[in-house]
C-alpha cells in the first residue's frame, strides 16, 4: 500500500502528538532530581497525563460524531505540546501537575478526529490504519531519544524547547486540515449496519487488557533486565528501544494480517504471543534470550494496536468518533492508570511477579475475544 498524502500528513501529526505522551515518563526523573519530589509525587504526574485523558476521550469522540472539526487535530496536538513545554518552568507542584494534565487533555482532543480522518483517508482498511497508528508508536518511542538529551543539557528550564515540534506542525497543518483540497484522495467508507454496543463493550475490555500489558512491559522491562542480568542502564534502554522498534513492525504486520486473516483472528494471535513472551522474560537464562522474549511480547502487544481501532469503528459505524476516541485513546492511556498499582506490586513482591501478571492478563483478553464478532476484511481498500 502506498500511503496517500493525507494519510501521510495524519501519520506525521500522530507522531508529534504522541511524542508528548511519551515525554512524560522521561521528564519525571528530572522533576525528581531537580525538585526533590518523591516517587508518590512523581506518579501523580503520570496520573495527571493519563487519567484525565482517559476520561475525556469518549467526550471528544462524541463531539467528533456530531460535528466534523478538523482543526481539533492541529489544536489538540498544539495543546499537548504547550502543556509539556510549560511543565518545567513552573516551580509549584500543582502548576506542574496542571501543565501535564493540560497536555493529556490535548492528546485526548486529538485522537478521535484524527482517527476518523485516517479511516476516511485509508478507505477503512486496517492496513491504512496501521500506518496511522505507527506514527503514534514512533512518536512515543522517540520521546526518549529527544527529551533526555535536551533536558540533560538545559535542565527543566529547557522544556519550552519541547513544544516547538507541535507549534511548527500546527502552523503548517491547520490551514491544510481546514481546507477541502486535501480531502480529494480521501474515500470515506460507507456507513452501513447498526451500532453494536455489546460487541464494542467487549472490545473495550480487550483494549484495556492490551494497554495494561503495553504499559507494564514498557515501564518495567529495563528494570527487570538490570535486576536479572546486571546490565548497564544504556544496555537496558537499548532493550526498551528494541521492544518499541518491534512494535512498529508489529503494528504494520497487524494491519496486513487483519485485511487477510480477519480482524478478530489477528487480535487473538497478538494476545496469544504475550504469555510466552512474558514467561521468557522471567526465565531466560541469558540476556540474548531475554531480548528475544522482548521481541515476542512486543509483537504480541502491537499486532492488535491498529486492528482494535478498526474493529471499534466497524462495530459503531454510526459513531466513528466515539469508537476512535475510546479504542485509540484507552489504548495509550488506560495502562498508565494501572501502572502505579504494578509499581506497588513490584515493591512488595519483585519485578518477576509483575511479569507473571503480564503473562496472565492476556488470557483474560483471549477469553473476551470469543464474544467479538468478526467483520469482513477490506482487501480491496489496501
Amino acid at each position: 500500500m502506498r500511503m496517500r498524502p493525507r494519510l501521510g500528513l495524519l501519520t506525521t501529526t500522530h507522531a508529534v502528538n504522541d511524542f508528548y505522551q511519551g515525554a512524560v515518563p522521561v521528564v519525571l526523573p528530572f522533576l525528581v532530581i531537580e525538585r526533590g519530589y518523591g516517587y508518590a509525587a512523581a506518579s501523580g504526574f503520570t496520573l495527571a497525563a493519563t487519567f484525565l485523558s482517559s476520561l475525556l476521550q469518549p467526550a471528544f469522540g462524541i463531539l467528533a460524531d456530531r460535528v466534523r472539526r478538523g482543526w481539533l487535530i492541529a489544536v489538540g496536538m498544539l495543546v499537548a505540546g504547550l502543556g509539556i513545554g510549560l511543565s518545567g518552568v513552573t516551580g509549584e507542584y500543582w502548576l506542574t501537575w496542571c501543565a501535564i494534565a493540560v497536555s493529556g487533555i490535548g492528546v485526548a482532543a486529538y485522537h478521535p478526529e484524527a482517527a476518523r480522518a485516517a479511516r476516511d483517508a485509508s478507505g477503512g482498511s486496517a492496513r491504512g490504519m496501521s500506518w496511522f497508528s505507527v506514527g503514534g508508536t514512533l512518536g512515543s518511542a522517540g520521546a526518549a531519544l529527544v527529551v533526555a538529551p535536551v533536558l540533560g543539557g538545559t535542565g527543566l528550564a529547557g522544556t519550552p524547547l519541547l513544544a516547538l515540534p507541535a507549534l511548527v506542525l500546527a502552523v503548517v497543518t491547520l490551514p491544510l486540515l481546514r481546507s477541502r483540497t486535501v480531502t480529494v484522495e480521501a474515500v470515506p467508507p460507507p456507513v452501513t449496519g447498526r451500532d453494536d454496543w455489546r460487541a464494542f463493550g467487549w472490545l473495550t475490555a480487550v483494549v484495556v487488557v492490551r494497554s495494561v500489558i503495553a504499559y507494564g512491559v514498557h515501564s518495567f522491562l529495563a528494570l527487570l533486565l538490570i535486576s536479572r542480568f546486571q546490565v548497564s542502564d544504556v544496555a537496558a534502554t537499548l532493550a526498551v528501544l528494541a521492544y518499541t522498534g518491534t512494535g512498529v513492525a508489529g503494528t504494520l504486520l497487524g494491519g496486513r494480517m487483519a485485511d487477510r486473516l480477519g480482524r478478530v483472528a489477528t487480535v487473538r494471535i497478538g494476545l496469544a504471543l504475550c504469555p510466552p513472551g512474558a514467561i521468557g522474560l522471567m526465565v531466560a537464562p541469558n540476556l540474548g534470550l531475554a531480548l528475544l522474549a522482548a521481541v515476542v511480547i512486543g509483537l504480541g502487544v502491537f499486532i492488535p494496536f491498529a486492528v482494535d481501532v478498526t474493529l471499534g469503528q466497524e462495530y459503531l459505524p454510526g459513531r466513528i468518533g466515539t469508537a476512535s476516541g475510546v479504542t485509540l485513546g484507552l489504548s495509550v492511556s488506560a495502562g498508565g492508570v494501572v501502572a502505579p498499582l504494578l509499581g506497588l506490586l513490584a515493591d512488595a513482591h519483585g519485578l518477576v511477579t509483575v511479569f507473571a501478571v503480564m503473562a496472565c492478563v492476556p488470557l483474560a483478553g483471549l477469553a473476551v475475544c470469543r464474544f467479538l464478532p468478526e467483520t469482513r476484511s477490506r482487501k480491496g481498500s489496501s
